[in-house]
């Protein structure tokens, strides 16, 4: 394996990152065999386990949160009627929130370093498992390993691309970010993962400075152009070799869609700018039956109805309607830079 040395204020950022964690294992072992280049597969720094992934978080409240502003983004989730709230507050320590709802475990993982933020399935091959931070950056993106082989897994690729389970792809629940003002306003009721942690850490301040507001990456990407700002969120959509990304600013006037043929299948892109937030769902339902989606606006967390009257929410279930907790299949899509 072939790692660059980082500069000094890398060091120091790994220092503020993991100065308190009790003991950190540096040593990362691993199989040669890579889905991609060696060379391109860097140390961050930290070691395995030197940035702690969180297990079984506390939750409270809305209103008990006090360490973030409204313009602060959180990850949602809800499975079975229950809405959970993950915050990048704590995720830019963490990276990765290992939670289970009923018979369902799933790992929130988040990349700093390209605000990715995907939900992992933890049942591998019917074995359940957690997920930590390796301490490895593929196109300075977050690699997970899983506890139960410690295989790698390139999170924006979702593949595993070293270890045991090499060439697999991960299952992936829905989720959704928005800005705390927004999630606050539309889930009043839900659940959000609270600064009572187990670590010393100050979730009210960023670690890593201004990465977020400057146009420069910390490592190496194998290819990149200049066509968006290096740090402009845009929600993502993946199909097999390819990805189509949608940008904000195509949503600027409040909730509207886009409406795509992709590969032969339709796909909504429902969006809104001043509500933060981009999701994307296929047309037609798991039981083959195409249904016609139009937006609906000023009834969040509702955004859709369509031709047999259902509503649906951002999170594609139906809320209302004859369709009443049945949910759009998911497109294979998540916000990053």
């Amino acid at each position: 394996m072939k790692y660059i040395s980082k500069i000094s204020a890398i060091l120091l950022l790994v220092a503020l990152l993991i100065g308190c964690v009790d003991s950190v294992n540096t040593t990362t072992k691993f199989s040669s065999d890579w889905l991609v280049p060696q060379d391109e597969v860097f140390d961050g720094g930290p070691g395995r386990d030197g940035i702690p992934a969180l297990f079984d978080p506390n939750f409270v409240g809305n209103s008990s949160i006090n360490f973030m502003k409204g313009n602060d983004l959180i990850i949602g989730v809800k499975i079975d009627g229950e809405i959970r709230g993950y915050p990048h507050s704590i995720l830019d320590w963490h990276e990765i929130i290992n939670d289970q709802i009923n018979d369902k475990y799933f790992s929130v993982t988040y990349c700093p370093l390209t605000g990715s933020a995907i939900n992992y399935n933890r049942d591998l091959n019917g074995n359940i498992t957690t997920f930590g931070v390796s301490g490895l950056l593929y196109n300075t993106n977050l690699i997970p390993y899983d506890r139960a082989t410690n295989s790698n897994w390139s999170q924006m690729k979702l593949l595993c691309i070293n270890g045991k389970l090499i060439g697999e792809t991960p299952e992936i629940f829905n989720s959704i970010e928005t800005s705390w003002s927004t999630w606050q306003k539309i889930f009043p009721d839900a659940k959000v993962v609270s600064s009572n942690t187990g670590y010393d850490r100050n979730y009210a301040n960023y670690p890593y400075g201004n990465y977020k507001s400057d146009n420069n990456l910390l490592f190496p990407v194998s290819s990149s152009n200049n066509k968006l700002p290096k740090k402009e969120r845009v929600h993502g959509i993946i199909f097999g070799s390819r990805s189509i990304a949608f940008r904000f600013n195509s949503f600027s006037n409040g909730i509207s869609s886009i409406t795509q043929n992709i590969d032969g299948n339709r796909i909504i892109i429902v969006g809104s700018a001043p509500d933060n937030f981009i999701v994307s769902y296929y047309t037609k339902l798991p039981n083959g039956n195409n249904i016609s989606l139009t937006t609906v606006k000023d009834k969040l967390p509702v955004i859709l109805t369509d031709n047999e009257g259902n509503l649906w929410d951002i999170f594609g279930q139906a809320v209302e309607g004859p369709r009443l907790g049945q949910r759009l299949r998911q497109t294979k899509s998540f916000i990053a830079y």
